[in-house]
């Protein structure tokens, strides 16, 4: 039986500019389960109806093939182009690697693992905080948001974490005693690392001989900008990937337009608002004493919050420390203190007045910023926290706003994300940060996948 016309399909393709990348052209009414399945296998919004795959490791057909299968597994129509599924039929060796005791699919393996630290980095929850070559490779020292820091050797699908350390102090003080020179922060792009984020240039791909458009486009990509001021990204995506990694959430869609999800305690609630426009709160969330007890905190979100704050709020919440369970006190100076503590502890602005107390970032071309309105009743429905980016806080590009006994946890979590997260602004449909990783000398760098063997049976 042919699919209806109103199916939602998927074409995978070779992308036309850029070596191994994949391309994902979704057409039909309700693209949503489609784009959530694609960005769950690794893809990322390019516009409206395109999403592409872009690694570090060359092995997109591979990872193509396994989104194809999840895809028609959803009931999702899929079609592969001739070329793509070509590559997808030939296995791939690599030429020099330097591993030679491993097997395809333990190599595979070891990509993958440097895969998720490029996405780590990428999207702020790996923070590298020194770097430097050792002679052969890029080594670096990082923090995880939950605390972890972990020494790095190696770049693009060779990274590995060779030390885990309790804390960041411990981490730098081994890092910096090793003879080497030691630079801050994470080395620039790799080839490997800025041709994968040519793809999601802003504009579509373009065919013509002239090379400055393209190379405008990967001048723009490899600014990074603070995650207050990327662009909206892929909710959507957000909410399947939340529910896929908390199983204790329930799911409900009482009708098209809204999703809720329902912790199993039932004393927390979050509603997605599918479709939402400029106005509405695409994210509401409330917590209760009990499952029929009374409302503790809430707080809403506009559908134009960066993907990655938005993400922090909803991993906060699987945390007990940012339930806000037990009795309700009047905020103190301490709370106050202990929410902002990071924006403090980078040099974010405090402004005291009568009325407000705010920290703003301290740039001059993007504003943002954490807002408490200390005249807001204890407990009154009103917001009292606002976090903030872009133009004004009266008048802001996104926000989220917190009632008065938001958990002190939960908001420091989110200021954590202000201060010290990087992504990559696109003007139009950015669904997950491009990535910037460490560099090393072109000499050192390992060899790009060669010698193709016989296809697949």
């Amino acid at each position: 039986m042919s699919e209806p016309e109103t199916a939602t399909h998927v074409r995978l393709a070779l992308h036309p500019d850029h070596s191994s990348a994949v391309t994902a052209t979704i057409t039909g009414p309700s693209p949503y389960l489609a784009r959530a399945t694609l960005f769950l296998a690794g893809f990322r919004q390019i516009d409206d109806q395109t999403m592409g795959l872009a690694r570090i490791d060359y092995d997109e057909p591979h990872y193509a093939d396994k989104a194809a299968r999840a895809l028609r597994d959803e009931g999702v129509s899929v079609e592969i182009d001739t070329a793509l599924q070509e590559e997808i039929d030939t296995e791939w060796t690599y030429g020099n690697y330097p591993m030679t005791w491993l097997s395809r699919e333990e190599i595979r393996e070891v990509s993958a693992e440097a895969q998720r630290i490029h996405d780590d980095i990428a999207t702020g929850r790996l923070i590298v905080r020194y770097h430097a070559n050792d002679g052969w490779t890029t080594v670096a020292v990082g923090t995880y948001r939950d605390g972890k820091s972990v020494h790095l050797h190696g770049e693009d699908y060779l990274r590995q974490e060779t030390m885990i350390f309790d804390s960041a102090a411990e981490a730098i003080a081994d890092f910096t005693r090793q003879p080497i020179t030691v630079r801050p922060g994470p080395a620039p792009l790799t080839d490997i690392e800025q041709a994968a984020a040519e793809v999601f240039a802003p504009t579509p791909p373009s065919t013509a001989p002239t090379a400055t458009p393209k190379s405008v486009a990967a001048e723009e990509l490899s600014r990074q900008v603070p995650a207050y001021a990327a662009s909206p990204g892929d909710h959507e995506a957000l909410l399947v990937h939340f529910f896929t990694k908390y199983e204790e959430w329930g799911k409900w869609r009482p009708h098209d337009e809204t999703t809720i999800a329902s912790h199993e305690s039932l004393t927390l609630r979050v509603e997605f608002l599918h479709e939402s426009r400029h106005g509405d709160n695409a994210w509401t969330i409330a917590a209760y004493e009990s499952p029929v007890g009374e409302r503790l905190w809430h707080a809403t979100a506009t559908p134009t919050t960066p993907v990655e704050i938005m993400r922090v709020l909803l991993d906060s919440l699987s945390t007990e420390d940012s339930w806000g369970q037990g009795p309700q006190t009047p905020v103190k100076n301490e709370d106050l203190s202990e929410a902002s503590r990071p924006l403090g502890d980078e040099g974010w602005p405090l402004k005291v007045g009568v009325r407000l107390i705010d920290w703003t970032a301290p740039t001059t071309d993007i504003a943002a910023g954490l807002r408490f309105d200390t005249l807001v009743k204890q407990g009154s429905v009103l917001p009292a926290w606002t976090v903030w980016g872009g133009n004004t806080a009266d008048n802001p590009t996104w926000a989220i706003h917190l009632s008065t006994h938001a958990p002190t946890a939960l908001i420091q979590d989110i200021a954590f994300e202000l201060a010290h997260t990087q992504a990559y602004r696109q003007p139009r449909h950015t669904a997950a940060t491009a990535p910037r990783l460490p560099t090393q000398a072109a000499a050192a760098r390992p060899p790009a996948p060669a010698a193709r063997t016989a296809p697949r049976r």
